[in-house]
C-alpha cells in the first residue's frame, strides 16, 4: 500500500461520465468549477447535464448504450459511490477548434462540447487518476451543488487503480496534446461487442483484449468461460459417490458415470481411448493406445475394493491377450479413499499406480486452464506403483511453477517496454530486469532466451521476436499476457 488519504467530499458528475472513468474508457471529466490538482474526491454519479440537449446528443454513438444503461440504474433516493479520483491536472479550454479531438478522445459529442462553451466562457477539463473502492457505499441523493459532503470521511488507498501508472501517463499525454486516436476502428468494434459480450464468451474475451490494446484497461485478459467443460468439476464428486449419498442412483449407474468421466478426462489430457475395450461386467474399464499403452480400472464409492489390483491384472490379461504388452503398459487404478495395506502391496507388486478422483480432477483442471501444459510422458514418470497422489501433486506443482516463470518473463518485458518507451527489448536488458525483479526462479541468460523463444512461437503468441544472426542480439516485444489461474 503506497498511498492513502482521507476523502470527505464527492464531486457530482453525470452518471455516464463516472461510468466511463470507472471502466477506464476516459481519464477526464468536465466539472463546473476548477479542481485543484492533487485534490482527492469521491465520484458521485448524478443525472446532470447540459439541459438544452437531449441525452442522445450528449454522448458519441459508440458509448450511447452504456450511457443509457448507467442513467437507468440511478435510484431516486440513494446514490452508489464505487470509486474515488485524484485530480492530476485541470485545464481551461476555450478554443472551439480543440473540441473536435477532445470529442474523439472522450465519450462526449462535439455538439455537447460546443453547447457547453455557449453556456460557459470556458471548459474545465480535469484529469483524474481513478481508484476503485474496496466496497461501494450508498448516500442519500443531493440534487444540487458541484460537491457533496460525505456522511463520514473515507480512508482510501491507491491499491486498486483503474489504469496502471504507465497507461495513464500515455493517455494523459495524448489528451493534453489533443492528438487524434490511433485506432478509431477498434473503438467502434469494442462498442459493438459491449452487449454481445454479456452472453458470448468469445466476444467477452475479444472485448477485454481490445480494451487492453486501446489502453482502456490494465486488467489481464479474462479467461473465456467454457460451459462445455463444466463436467471437469464433477470428477471428484462422481468418484466419491455411493448409493448412501444419493439414493436415486444405483451402484451400477454410479460406477458407469465415473467410468465415463474418467475416459473423458484421460482423452482431454491427450490419451487416445480404445473404445473396443468397454467397461461393465467383465470388461476392462480403460485401455489407452497412445501416446503409450495404459490400462485402468475405475472404482466409485467410499473406498477401492481390495481385489481391484488382481481384477485389473486378470482383465488385462484376458482382454489384451498379450502378456508381454501387459507387463510394459502403464497400469492405473482410480478410486476414492485411502487404499488398504493389502491393495497397496498388490499394486506395488504388479506395478500399478493408484490415484484418487481429486487428483485426476486437478490434472484435468490444469490442462483446461493452461492447454497442452500436461506432458503425458513426464506424467508417466510420476505414476509410481502404489499410492501415487503425492507424486502427481509434485508434477502439478512443477508445471504450475514453470507457468509462473513464463508469466513473470512476459510481465517483465511488458513493464520494461512501458517504463522505457522502447518498442523491443534485448536479451541482455531483459536478463538484468528479470534478475532484479524477485523472480519465482533464477534463470541464466541462455535459459531466459530459450523461454523467450518458446513464448514467441506462433503456436503460443505471447511475445514477438526480431531475430538476429547472433542470438544474444535477438529482440522481443510484448503481445499478450499469460494470466495465472487464481
Amino acid at each position: 500500500m503506497n498511498y492513502s488519504v482521507f476523502v470527505d467530499t464527492a464531486l457530482q458528475l453525470p452518471a455516464p461520465d463516472v461510468e466511463a472513468l470507472i471502466v477506464g474508457r476516459m481519464i477526464a471529466a468536465i466539472p463546473r468549477t476548477f479542481i485543484d490538482p492533487g485534490r482527492s474526491l469521491a465520484l458521485y454519479p448524478a443525472d446532470i447535464a447540459i439541459k438544452l440537449l437531449p441525452h442522445e446528443q450528449h454522448y458519441r454513438s459508440i458509448f450511447l448504450p452504456t450511457a443509457k444503461s448507467s442513467l437507468a440504474q440511478l435510484k431516486s433516493d440513494k446514490v452508489t459511490i464505487k470509486a474515488w479520483g485524484k485530480c492530476e491536472l485541470c485545464q481551461v479550454l476555450n478554443e472551439a477548434e480543440s473540441l473536435k479531438y477532445l470529442s474523439q478522445l472522450t465519450i462526449w459529442t462535439r455538439e455537447l462540447l460546443e453547447e457547453t462553451l455557449v453556456q460557459r466562457p470556458y471548459i474545465f477539463l480535469a484529469y483524474f487518476r481513478v481508484y476503485l473502492l474496496p466496497q461501494p457505499f450508498e448516500i442519500p441523493v443531493q440534487s444540487s451543488g458541484n460537491f457533496v459532503s460525505l456522511p463520514k470521511s473515507l480512508n482510501v488507498t491507491d491499491s486498486s487503480p483503474v489504469l496502471s501508472e504507465s497507461i495513464f501517463a500515455k493517455r494523459r499525454q495524448k489528451l493534453e496534446k489533443l492528438e487524434p486516436p490511433e485506432h478509431p476502428e477498434l473503438e467502434d468494434l469494442q462498442s459493438a461487442l459491449v452487449h454481445l459480450s454479456t452472453t458470448n464468451p468469445k466476444a467477452k474475451q475479444l472485448d477485454a483484449e481490445i480494451k487492453m490494446f486501446l489502453g482502456w484497461s490494465s486488467d489481464k485478459p479474462v479467461k473465456p468461460i467454457q460451459p462445455h467443460l463444466a463436467w471437469i468439476n464433477t470428477i471428484a464428486a462422481l468418484g466419491n459417490r455411493t448409493t448412501e449419498l444419493n439414493t436415486s442412483i444405483s451402484n451400477y449407474q454410479a460406477g458407469t458415470d465415473f467410468e465415463n468421466v474418467v475416459r473423458d478426462s484421460l482423452e482431454f489430457l491427450g490419451f487416445t481411448i480404445d473404445y473396443a475395450h468397454r467397461g461393465g461386467a467383465g470388461g476392462l474399464d480403460l485401455f489407452c493406445s497412445k501416446p503409450y499403452p495404459l490400462v485402468g480400472e475405475c472404482k466409485a464409492g467410499r473406498r477401492i475394493p481390495n481385489d481391484t489390483a488382481v481384477q485389473l491384472l486378470n482383465l488385462g490379461t484376458l482382454r489384451l491377450r498379450d502378456p508381454a504388452l501387459l507387463r510394459r503398459v502403464t497400469k492405473l487404478i482410480i478410486g476414492p479413499g485411502e487404499p488398504t495395506s493389502q491393495l497397496k502391496d498388490a499394486a506395488q507388486l504388479h506395478g500399478m499406480a493408484i490415484m484418487n478422483p481429486e487428483t485426476l480432477e486437478k490434472l484435468v483442471k490444469l490442462q483446461s486452464n493452461y492447454p497442452n501444459s500436461v506432458d503425458l510422458f513426464k506424467l508417466k514418470e510420476y505414476l509410481k506403483p502404489g499410492q501415487s497422489d503425492d507424486e502427481v501433486a509434485k508434477y502439478i506443482e512443477q508445471v504450475e511453477q514453470e507457468i509462473k516463470v513464463r508469466s513473470h518473463v512476459i510481465s517483465i518485458l511488458k513493464t520494461y517496454q512501458e517504463n522505457t518507451g522502447s518498442e523491443q527489448a534485448s536479451v541482455d536488458a531483459l536478463s538484468g530486469a528479470y534478475s532484479m525483479s524477485n523472480p519465482p526462479k533464477q534463470l541464466s541468460r541462455e535459459e531466459l532466451h530459450e523461454i523467450l523463444i518458446e513464448l514467441s512461437s506462433p503456436l503460443t503468441g505471447f511475445l514477438g521476436r526480431i531475430k538476429e544472426d547472433d542470438w544474444r542480439r535477438d529482440r522481443f516485444y510484448f503481445l499478450r499476457d499469460l494470466r495465472l489461474d487464481d
